[in-house]
């Protein structure tokens, strides 16, 4: 099983962020790999065990389910169902904390999910540089506008 755990700083006040990242649909919106999204079968996209159904900018189709979902913690994870990126059994976690010292946002990205034999580092760097510090990124240019 390979692990990632990655974080980052964004120059805005918690509650601003967690309302760009907290739609389970919203991923197109800010991420750069992703080309479009949809949530499945005209479920609300903050309903338990909805569907997210999107394609990269390189036209890889990927599908997720909401697992679990907090406004208290400000946090949600997903499962993968589909995609042809060679990641199995992968489960992941966005959590988002207040940091008040200059009223920014601390958040950490998490994933679990197993691969092919030897393919664990570039599926790694995938995970922790393609996807969780390319979104971190595209937070980071969104909030210094």
């Amino acid at each position: 099983m390979v692990t990632v755990f990655e974080t980052s700083v964004i120059d805005a006040p918690v509650d601003e962020v967690w309302q760009v990242v907290r739609g389970f649909n919203n991923l197109a919106k800010w991420h750069p790999a992703i080309d479009r999204s949809e949530i499945e079968d005209g479920l609300d996209p903050m309903t338990i065990g909805c569907i997210r159904n999107f394609y990269l900018a390189d036209g890889e189709n990927v599908r997720e389910t909401l697992l679990a979902f907090s406004e208290a913690d400000l946090s949600f994870s997903y499962d993968m169902l589909t995609t042809g990126l060679g990641l199995l059994d992968y489960f992941s976690t966005m959590e988002l904390s207040p940091i008040t010292d200059g009223n920014r946002t601390y958040i950490q990205w998490t994933a679990e999910f197993n691969t092919a034999e030897g393919e664990e580092e570039a599926k790694t760097e995938l995970v922790a540089k393609g996807v969780f510090q390319g979104g971190f990124a595209a937070l980071k240019q969104h909030f210094s506008k």
